[in-house]
């Protein structure tokens, strides 16, 4: 994995949205994403702040299985 952007709730979400997630609900600070799959259903969690933690991007990413790359420098 190389060198993660600093990036915001609203640019992941948009990122997670060009890869098939879409916006279920809105609750407070936080946006659930979900995407439906041939077998099962990933959910992921979206604070929606001016600037996400690393460590809370990486787990997004892991959760979300969308490749690294796309949140990269």
């Amino acid at each position: 994995m190389g060198k993660l952007r600093i990036l915001s709730g609203r640019e992941v979400c948009a990122i997670l949205t060009n890869h098939g997630f879409k916006t279920i609900r809105q609750r407070g600070s936080h946006v659930a994403m979900q995407k439906k799959t041939h077998n099962s259903t990933i959910t992921v969690i979206v604070p929606d702040h001016s600037e996400i933690k690393r460590g809370t991007l990486k787990s997004i990413i892991r959760q979300s299985q969308v490749p690294p790359s796309n949140f990269e420098v």
